[in-house]
């Protein structure tokens, strides 16, 4: 959004340059062509349904309908679009009606952080709190990012994400995201968005199926004299409810006040004028009670998108000014009662969540000039940060004990990802991007210069010693991912950093080399760190889950120091076939995208000051070819998909760890897994049938927000005890398992995270409501409760299952 549309567009143009030459062809009719089309081919279901304030939304919609209710159709339009020019640093500003004291609203994008201003904090990475499979810490997360949002003046955080899913292995917004698993990233989501709302809107996105950067956006001039469209997700009715829909309904069953609609079409409609997604399963099916918002020049008509249920257009609209949506009320081409409810949302969400009399007070519009600081950060989140951090490493490697360290009388440290890039960029979303090697100013022991001339190759391919690529950040520790949902942070406490104060604490002697690919190592070393990271960014998507100069620089360093120890900061899944088996190798680490904090937090997972509790949100594969067709974005091919480029959904539910399953194949790491320094015992597990209706299909109820009340109802509870029968504290993370008759296999239905000392014994608890145990019934239109026998699985990883039972129905 607003800066990175530049860094978005070349992107764009970088994808076009490889797909197609820009010429006339012979052997297209570009008269009969269609060329545009506004209303796609999804099933459209008209009218756009109200507001209704169920749940407790009654007091804001009444206050809201009293403040439209005077508002003159001029000013109702005004406020269903923004203004590309504003005086505040805001992503967006809303329309305004200054007569009747209503400011509009400040819309700012989020992710790790307050986007595009200073005096903010840098927490940890969608995909970092979904590592660490920690609810509570969600919220926590999220409530204290709330708070400095609102303090900065803004209304509405432009998150969390909850699609991309992840479906695609290379997309390169996965990370922005908790989980490629819909249950667990909808139990983190509806956390989220309840520590938002304690102090601003949450806008969950993106709505819906966007699952890769490639041909998110139309592209003009791929084929003279006309352009193509943005990829198609065609997507059957179960799959998506069963798994893309999923975490969207927890979203609005936590009181989400916006939905973003997303870039690409949805069955051939634009998401943001999709009637079938926004006005059936969003306004509808899951009665949403706040607006929709589109994703920044997402939007591609006028009163088709308003009657398809979108609410207000970002930055701005050439759709929508200069009154247009009221003449199209004044001539009978819309709905007087659309253009209404269109002001209300708007108006009650910022009455219910987020009413500011000065939106976007506390971020300068330019940085660089002088300007007020206001500080948006509270003392109380220190501990939040730094936990939070913590909990989203994971260890997937611990050769005879490798780890913890234990006051190693020499060191060593290797790799680029160790130290904190020469410098940052105020307005967040660069920072990486400049880590990467843009500054020209970096030579390697080879002789290769990092230049910003080799920038078209760094969007294609990956890093070797005599090429530069986007995969690997060159010059700096990765705390955070790249694009909208990245910030600057208040500080970045780098592992050198870290590494420096534990050494003197200790009185390690420490070496290092952060430049050299093949780095003399010290013979005396008790062991040898080596950092490298794997980076990924909205915009295109990641040219490889591997990368060959981190690669061999983790076999050159294990080729010398009999202990070496792999530190990864990943914005995503990374293959490690080359060098996991490595004898050398004894400890491999996943650290993700920690935040500002990055630094402590590694240091207390790698010298026991807390026992790693991290675990997988995703499968790691033994090789890239394991993920078939779900490695890589669909790109255009043939006359009718270069301008009408298509996705089909075939492999339907089945992605990520159902996909291993489905074809039996065994990952290096399965989802779920995760190391700590002690053992765990479980023991005693309970299935109880609890008093609900079993019926196939829930009874009729009125619709409330996320859906039938009656899918909420607890069917069945499952207990377990779980025992530390180590000699450390540490966290332990059950997982259950169930196969749903007629369903994909074996899919997440619990989870929890307990902390454990050692002799001690927890019992876990899992309750199991209706929709957990139920199919999307394409034919009725309705969730259906399975009749028959559900097996059980509990464990501490989808393929590690230490009980099992059986729950029939």
């Amino acid at each position: 959004m607003k800066n990175f549309l530049v860094l978005a567009s070349f992107a764009a143009l970088l994808a076009t340059s490889n797909s197609a030459a820009v010429v006339k062809r012979d052997d297209i009719d570009y008269e009969e062509l269609e060329h545009f089309w506004s209303y796609g081919r999804s099933e459209p279901v008209y009218p756009s349904p109200q507001i209704s304030g169920v749940d407790d939304w009654a007091e804001a919609l009444t206050k809201a309908k009293a403040l439209v209710d005077q508002m003159t159709d001029e000013e109702k339009n005004n406020v269903t679009y923004g203004y590309a020019v504003t005086t505040t640093g805001c992503s967006g500003v809303s329309g305004s009606v200054p007569r009747l004291n209503f400011p509009g609203l400040c819309l700012q994008d989020a992710g790790n952080g307050v986007r595009g201003t200073d005096m903010v904090n840098s927490y940890p990475a969608g995909l970092h709190v979904g590592a660490s499979w920690n609810k509570a810490l969600a919220y926590d997360r999220s409530l204290h990012m709330g708070g400095e949002f609102r303090n900065k003046g803004v209304n509405v955080a432009l998150g969390p994400v909850t699609g991309p899913v992840g479906k695609i292995a290379r997309g390169g917004r996965n990370w922005e995201g908790f989980s490629n698993d819909p249950y667990l990233s909808g139990a983190l989501t509806g956390e989220t968005i309840r520590g938002l709302q304690e102090s601003v809107i949450a806008c969950v996105k993106h709505l819906v199926a966007y699952e890769q950067e490639a041909t998110r956006n139309p592209q003009f001039g791929l084929i003279w004299p006309t352009h193509n469209q943005s990829i198609s997700s065609n997507v059957d009715d179960r799959t998506m409810h069963e798994l893309y829909m999923w975490p969207f309904q927890d979203a609005i069953k936590a009181g989400a006040g916006s939905v973003m609609c997303s870039y690409n079409r949805i069955n051939n409609s634009y998401a943001c004028e999709n009637s079938k997604v926004i006005n059936g399963l969003l306004k509808e099916e899951l009665a949403f009670q706040g607006f929709v918002v589109s994703d920044w020049d997402a939007q591609h008509s006028g009163v088709a998108s308003a009657e398809s249920g979108l609410d207000l257009a970002m930055p701005d609209s050439v759709f929508w000014a200069n009154g247009t949506l009221v003449e199209a009320v004044n001539n009978g081409t819309m709905a007087q009662s659309r253009l209404d409810d269109m002001a209300t949302r708007i108006v009650a969400a910022w009455y219910k969540l987020a009413e500011i009399e000065d939106p976007g007070f506390g971020i300068p519009y330019d940085l660089t000039q002088a300007h007020d600081l206001v500080d948006a950060r509270d003392p109380a989140s220190a501990d939040t940060i730094l936990q939070g951090a913590v909990e989203g490493h994971v260890l997937l490697k611990n050769k005879d004990n490798a780890l913890p360290l234990k006051k190693p009388k020499a060191l060593g440290l290797y790799g680029y990802d160790a130290t904190a890039a020469a410098r940052n960029f105020l307005t967040g979303g660069q920072v990486p991007l400049w880590a990467f090697g843009l500054q020209n100013t970096l030579t390697y022991s080879n002789g290769t210069d990092i230049d910003v001339g080799k920038i078209w190759s760094m969007f294609l391919s990956s890093y070797d010693p005599t090429q530069s690529g986007p995969d690997v950040a060159l010059n700096g520790t990765y705390f955070v991912g790249t694009g909208s949902g990245s910030n600057t942070p208040s500080y970045i406490d780098a592992p050198y950093d870290a590494f420096v104060r534990q050494a003197k604490q200790d009185g390690t002697w420490l070496s290092w080399n952060f430049a050299d690919p093949d780095p003399e190592v010290n013979g005396g070393n008790d062991a040898c760190v080596v950092f490298i990271n794997d980076a990924s960014s909205e915009g295109w998507d990641r040219a490889t889950l591997r990368d060959k100069y981190s690669d061999e620089l983790v076999k050159n360093v294990a080729s010398k120091c009999s202990n070496t120890i792999v530190v990864v900061h990943n914005a995503g899944i990374r293959i490690v076939d080359s060098w996991i088996d490595h004898e050398n190798v004894t400890a491999l680490v996943f650290a993700h995208l920690p935040g500002q904090d990055s630094g402590q937090a590694l240091i207390d997972v790698l010298y026991g000051n807390q026992s790693p509790s991290g675990r997988l949100p995703y499968t790691v594969a033994k090789t890239e070819s394991d993920y078939g067709n779900l490695l890589s974005p669909v790109y255009p091919e043939g006359t009718v998909d270069l301008y009408y480029p298509q996705d089909n959904f075939t492999e339907g539910l089945y992605i990520d760890y159902k996909h291993f399953l489905k074809y039996n194949i065994t990952p290096r790491y399965e989802f779920g897994y995760g190391l700590t320094y002690t053992t765990f015992d479980y023991a005693n597990i309970s299935i109880t049938k609890q008093n609900a209706d079993t019926s196939q299909f829930p009874l009729e109820a009125t619709i409330v927000q996320g859906g039938n009340p009656h899918l909420w109802e607890v069917v069945a509870t499952v207990t377990c005890d779980v025992t530390n029968s180590g000699n450390v504290t540490a966290a332990e993370v059950a997982q259950l398992y169930v196969e749903i008759p007629n369903g994909p296999g074996r899919v997440l239905r619990g989870f929890d995270k307990i902390s454990i000392g050692p002799g001690e014994t927890q019992t876990f608890v899992f309750d199991l409501t209706r929709r957990d145990l139920s199919t999307w019934d394409v034919e009725n239109q309705n969730w259906a409760l399975q009749q028959g026998d559900y097996p059980i699985y509990v464990g501490k990883s989808v393929l590690d299952i230490q009980l099992t039972g059986t729950l029939s129905i």
